[in-house]
């Protein structure tokens, strides 16, 4: 097992010459193996231990065993202890996933703070293919069914080319000691029942399901590669990226209606799930303003395009301008300064760009999301038009409308940021102060394709 162990790691470059390994060690089997096998080849290591305060003493037990072990071999040892019922309660989670987000980024600060080059995790080929049955249980696209990677970002994973009976015979052959968690034979988790309710039965019609499955996942992960690399090109060639959204062409969309699975892996990354891809197919094809709301993003369909927002992007927001240099706290603007109006000067025609009248400003000003009942009196205009009005004869989207911003003072509408100023509030012959307040180009107003 122990060329086993080294050629995997190797053929999956795992580790180059000279870095430094944190392994996160729960005192389990799987991982105490790892360890072993690492020291046998001489790897530059660190353990990590995580004491999860789940099983009282026997939690304690667990730790005690790694700090021993890891004192006895002069390994540098790292560990910490969480509360994570009461973590997983907080942020509404199970306690299966609230451990996992804890000890992830737990690893993560000890990996940067102490220099290693990488994350060891005992991950062996039984739990790749529990994952991939649970995905393809729960509805998964090919990113599920080709389970865990060996490598991802500052993870590794050299133990999946293993099964659980290969580490146990290598585990009793050379005596490595170890703790067994009673809680991993309770199949009221869905990980048990899949060890040890599904597989057993799966073993029934093929003794090797291990392999065969591990086999599969192998190839579902190359197919993965491949779709990743032709949906991105895809997503180059129907879509744009902006600052606050992204927007998809509809004619292009409508052409691949036809094709589920293409529009699922399309749009997957912005909430999109198998329950959901009816509803967005109607989106695509219905009327302006149809729209699905995801857990992350937003989905609306405007004229000619589809438009995907950030869900962050619709909290309501007012800041409170108290002087001038408090003007770049709103996130929308880059700079604000007061001018000197002399008879040469030349107002910019950027509407990112706003020259008021300063003596017409009082503070604090406020900047605001619109709403009904806005009025202001657009630049060369002498009648009041309500915003809502301002919106459609200029063809604003839903989006648009939702994410503008607009300066106010003294109750008064002065700037629509990004795009048009108040007439009451313009530079004038008499004006002899003004204040030029530039906006970022992301608070522009994007226009619909036409």
């Amino acid at each position: 097992m122990i060329s086993e162990f080294k050629r995997f790691i190797s053929e999956n470059n795992l580790i180059t010459p000279g870095d430094k390994i944190l392994l996160a060690v729960s005192g389990g089997i799987d991982s105490m193996v790892m360890t072993y096998l690492f020291h046998q080849l001489g790897y530059k290591i660190g353990i990590a231990h995580c004491n999860f305060s789940l099983r009282a003493r026997e939690s304690d037990k667990d730790e005690e065993l790694v700090r021993q072990y890891a004192s006895e071999n002069n390994f540098q040892f790292h560990s910490t202890r969480f509360k994570t019922k009461a973590y997983a309660r907080k942020n509404k989670l199970s306690v299966q996933m609230a451990a996992r987000d804890l000890r992830y980024k737990w690893f993560e600060e000890i990996r940067n703070e102490n220099g290693y080059d990488s994350i060891a995790i005992a991950h062996n080929l039984n739990d790749n293919i529990e994952t991939l049955l649970i995905n393809l249980t729960r509805g998964t696209g090919l990113a599920g069914m080709a389970g865990m990677k060996p490598v991802s970002n500052k993870i590794i994973r050299p133990l999946l080319f293993a099964s659980r009976q290969d580490i146990l015979a290598f585990r009793n052959q050379h005596k490595i000691v170890f703790r067994e968690d009673r809680s991993n034979a309770d199949t009221k988790y869905t990980r048990n029942k899949i060890r040890h309710l599904v597989i057993p039965v799966l073993k029934e019609i093929n003794p090797s399901i291990e392999i065969t499955l591990g086999e599969t996942a192998e190839r579902f992960s190359g197919f993965n590669e491949i779709v990743s690399e032709y949906m991105s090109h895809l997503r180059e060639t129907i879509s744009e990226e902006k600052e606050q959204f992204i927007t998809f062409n509809v004619s292009q969309l409508k052409t691949r209606l036809h094709n589920k699975s293409l529009l699922f892996e399309l749009f997957k990354p912005y909430g999109i799930t198998n329950a959901l891809l009816i509803d967005l197919m109607k989106v695509i094809s219905g009327k302006t303003g149809g729209q699905i709301i995801t857990d992350s993003h937003r989905i609306i369909k405007n004229r000619k395009e589809i438009i995907v927002s950030d869900e962050e992007f619709r909290k309501e927001t007012s800041y409170t301008i108290e002087n001038i240099q408090a003007f770049p706290d709103f996130p929308g603007i880059s700079s604000a300064r007061n001018i000197t109006v002399s008879e040469n000067f030349e107002i910019p025609s950027d509407p990112h760009i706003a020259c008021i009248d300063s003596q017409k400003v009082s503070y604090p000003v406020i900047i605001r999301k619109w709403k009904a009942g806005d009025y202001f009196y657009p630049l060369g205009m002498k009648q009041k038009k309500k915003l809502s009005d301002y919106f459609i004869d200029n063809k604003y989207s839903m989006f648009d409308k939702e994410n503008i911003f607009i300066l106010e003072s003294g109750g008064k509408i002065v700037w629509i940021i990004g795009d048009r100023i108040d007439d009451r509030f313009k530079i004038t012959r008499s004006t002899k102060k003004g204040l030029l307040v530039k906006a970022k180009r992301k608070a522009m107003i994007i226009k619909p394709i036409r």
